[in-house]
């Protein structure tokens, strides 16, 4: 190394010293910044879920369960731009347009990596607090495709497991037959093949692509499904098989390119992105996987399981945050689309959220973070009513149909008060429920009309905040 290029490190190292300490003089606090993590699983509404919560912190009339905003302590909240440079922003504006505008619509999901800075003057409470000056916090939200999340539980896998597990689950899905098929007549053991490389890996993401479709959450490698800038190459040219280990052979061209994969896709963004998170909250459409039946709601506390061993959660403690080393201190599993039930059901879906992440949720209170499940609706999208049937009183909600614009009144089923007569024959490997049928709606957002100082209206989004970011403020 030249001695130009030690000394311009030491420079940096110094300039990054002198930021720190200048944060612990100027917050208030070691560090007046907060990045929460807002992740998920396919279609569980990320997007949502940020636009809604940015429109609620700045104008709060809505916000009553966040303490700092019940308590009057928070002065302001505006948006600025992001700290870094290299990151998409959060089209907040153009999401927020597409809720609330002439036609109301759910805006597109997320398909890349972006940020959001939202900062705050607040005050201090408690005794002392009048005889302090304001402080302001920052709050960086950073949202990422809930495909890309599911990545991560590659890491600690082989080829060998990753293909074994992911085919025994292949054999219960009739979407899979396909590539099933295409994968009977391959021999892994013969000498690599790149155009059947390519038909395989096509069909595979044909495979992907069905099993979100069809609300299954183990749908990874994700950049499958949103390839970006690495489309066409080898990176994303594999396929789950079972070979030998012969060198040269199609088999073992796969197993070095789902390593290739890992080590120059996947641990990069836990690198440069996922590591470097104080607080996260993981969306789930819990209402969706006991829809698609009991092997979605397997997946989806296998799938969820996990993904906690990504988060590496336990205190920060403030040595730990000045040598830079980054440990989440808060997880909320969020079931979202609470609005799809009646409020008399909202208990019992949370249960199943908190049942299905007991073991999680177990090692991530034992190591320190502070775990909580709740279900959620970031955006309101129904009203409550009662109807009788034969006699029996409904609960039901109403709201505008998504395929055709009409209003409709829906009983989406009874969740059990004991979520585990869904578990069970969940991890039994049953084909069905026995005893109910469960349907799930598409709503569209309605027409909002506001009044000055309200965000959007939701279901428990203040409680959520409070939880994740209530003790910054």
């Amino acid at each position: 190394m030249g001695i130009g290029r030690l000394a311009g490190d030491v420079l940096r190292g110094v300039e990054d010293t002198a930021a720190q300490l200048g944060n612990a003089v100027t917050g208030g606090v070691f560090d007046n910044r907060l990045r929460l993590g807002v992740t998920g699983l396919s279609q569980a509404g990320k997007t949502v879920f940020i636009t809604s919560l940015v429109a609620n912190l700045l104008d709060r009339g809505r916000m009553g369960g966040l303490q700092a905003v019940s308590d009057g302590r928070i002065d302001a909240a505006y948006l600025q731009p992001q700290p870094d440079d290299t990151i998409p922003r959060f089209e907040y504006e153009r999401h927020l347009a597409a809720l609330t505008g002439p036609n109301p619509h759910w805006p597109d999901s997320t398909r890349q990596v972006s940020q959001l800075r939202l900062s705050f003057r607040v005050r201090s409470g408690g005794m002392l607090g009048g005889l302090r000056g304001a402080r302001v916090q920052h709050l960086d939200i950073i949202d990422y495709p809930g495909e890309w999340l599911l990545d991560l539980t590659l890491l600690d896998k082989s080829f060998a497991q990753w293909s074994s597990d992911l085919l025994a689950a292949m054999q219960r899905r009739d979407y899979a037959a396909a590539y099933l098929d295409a994968l009977s007549r391959t021999d892994p053991d013969a000498p690599h093949d790149e155009g059947r490389a390519q038909e395989l890996a096509a069909s595979f993401t044909e495979y992907l692509g069905a099993a979100r479709a069809a609300g299954l959450p183990d749908i990874s490698p994700g950049r499958f499904l949103l390839p970006g800038d690495l489309a066409g190459s080898p990176a994303l040219t594999f396929a789950p098989m079972v070979h030998k280990g012969q060198r040269g052979s199609l088999g073992r061209e796969m197993e070095r390119r789902f390593e290739a994969y890992k080590a120059q896709v996947v641990r990069p963004f836990f690198r440069d992105h996922f590591a470097r998170i104080d607080r996260q909250i993981v969306l789930a459409d819990v209402l969706g996987a006991v829809h698609a039946g009991p092997d979605a709601v397997a997946q989806l506390g296998r799938t969820m399981t996990e993904l906690l061993s990504a988060f590496r959660p336990g205190r920060n403690a403030w040595l730990t945050r000045l040598l830079g080393g980054k440990r989440v201190e808060r997880l909320l599993f969020a079931a979202t689309k609470a609005d799809h039930l009646h409020h008399s059901q909202h208990a019992r879906l949370t249960g199943l959220m908190a049942a299905l992440l007991r073991q999680a949720r177990d090692r991530a209170d034992f190591a320190g973070a502070r775990t909580e499940a709740m279900a959620i609706a970031a955006v309101r999208a129904t009203v409550e009513e009662q109807h009788t049937r034969e006699g029996e009183t409904l609960d039901c909600v109403r709201g505008t149909l998504m395929e055709n614009g009409k209003q409709a009144a829906f009983f989406a089923g009874a969740l059990p008060e004991d979520p585990m007569e869904l578990i069970g024959p969940a991890r039994d490997g049953a084909a069905k429920w026995l005893n109910a049928d469960f349907g799930v709606m598409q709503f569209a957002p309605v027409g909002l009309t506001r009044r000055p100082g309200d965000g959007l209206a939701h279901i428990r989004l203040d409680r959520a905040a409070q939880f994740l970011i209530g003790d910054m403020l």
